[in-house]
């Protein structure tokens, strides 16, 4: 099951071209993984990951106002073993769930990209064993061409890792 939250409001079915132009027009769209059955979450945000055991279990959230604002009395928890982060052109904050948990775990970071995950880029590995990181929180701010490619390889570099050598080329 996946579920993507949106910190922003849900956009209307149809774009208003006139009100929005030279600009990309804001209208909802699915794409073909939402399609297959993502649930999507809007006006949410991340308030913490909730672990046992050092393992992932859940992700603590709630609504907000139209400033983005958290409301009062919404929290409520999201079952989950895996979470990514993806946040566009921000890259990882100075301040945040990646710097919380780059200190509690002892994860490098990359002395030449302020904040950024140090991993390499041919298995994404970081400096704590079985974890990887992969497009802006690697690289800092880029296209979102080079983060799909970069999460390809990564997913590959882990089922790897989980299934053995891969028989496929590289």
């Amino acid at each position: 099951r996946v579920t993507q939250l949106d910190i922003r409001p849900q956009p209307p079915e149809k774009e208003d071209k006139l009100s929005v132009w030279p600009y990309w027009a804001t209208k909802m769209r699915t794409s073909s993984s939402q399609a297959e059955g993502a649930e999507r979450e809007f006006q949410v945000a991340t308030l913490e990951f909730i672990g046992e055991d050092g393992a992932l279990t859940g992700v603590k959230c709630c609504e907000v106002d139209e400033k983005r604002k958290p409301i009062a009395g919404t929290e409520f928890v999201i079952r989950a073993d895996l979470a990514f982060i993806a946040i566009g052109f921000a890259g990882p904050a100075a301040v945040g769930p990646v710097s919380e948990l780059a200190g509690q775990m002892k994860i490098a970071i990359d002395s030449r990209r302020s904040n950024n995950v140090e991993a390499n880029d041919r298995d994404y590995k970081t400096s704590v064993e079985n974890l990887y990181a992969a497009g802006d929180v690697r690289r800092g701010q880029s296209l979102v061409v080079w983060a799909i490619r970069e999460g390809r390889q990564a997913a590959r570099s882990i089922d790897e890792a989980l299934m053995g050598s891969s028989v496929l080329p590289r």
